[in-house]
């Protein structure tokens, strides 16, 4: 009888797990919460030749909302928004999504929470774990020089390759320092003592 009740409360068990993981998969889904960044295109050029890659300089105009459709910011009413790719200046999801775009074109982004404000939002505008749209429309695409090339891609490993060398340096100037044969007062008296 107690194998029998054991095999009862164990099937149970699971299936309650189990019914508790579907109802929160569709309580999520109900939200329209986005869990993965989505692009979508709205508008792409006949001609798209270049596109965007990290390091490149973009100017773009843009319309960010609430998943509710509340417009949060936009760039419409003034000059279009610089972003230089891979410098982090805007929420990571937008610049993930202007990655592989070209002059002219226009998306969609819908970003989840944990790339746009997380869990503590922007009060009292954004709230904590939204999840935002942005339509972005790519005004201008400037592609990095091979010296801005180096200067990112190059710049912060020599930096990373200084900072141990200096500190390495400075050890060791304070080593041979401190293990320095130090003047003896007595053998000073006596040099003193003999040139007299």
């Amino acid at each position: 009888m107690a194998a029998v009740f054991q095999k009862f409360t164990m099937k149970s068990c699971v299936f309650l797990l189990l019914l508790g993981a579907f109802t929160c998969g569709l309580a999520q889904g109900e939200d329209g919460e986005a869990e993965e960044l989505q692009v979508e295109t709205l508008v792409k050029p006949e001609t798209c030749s270049v596109l965007s890659t990290m390091g490149d300089t973009l100017q773009i105009h843009y319309t960010g909302k609430l998943m509710d459709g509340k417009v949060i910011d936009s760039s419409l009413s003034m000059d279009p928004l610089v972003v230089e790719l891979g410098k982090r200046t805007v929420i990571p999801g937008l610049e993930q999504s202007l990655v592989g775009v070209c002059l002219g074109q226009k998306i969609k982004a819908i970003i989840p929470p944990h790339l746009a404000y997380g869990k503590k939002g922007y009060p009292p505008t954004i709230p904590g774990d939204a999840a935002l749209e942005f339509e972005v429309e790519v005004v201008s695409l400037k592609q990095q020089t091979s010296w801005q090339k180096m200067v990112n891609d190059v710049f912060p490993l020599v930096c990373l390759a200084l900072v141990p060398t200096l500190l390495g340096l400075v050890g060791l100037y304070l080593y041979k320092k401190a293990n320095a044969e130090k003047p003896n007062k007595k053998k000073a008296k006596d040099k003193k003592s003999k040139k007299k």
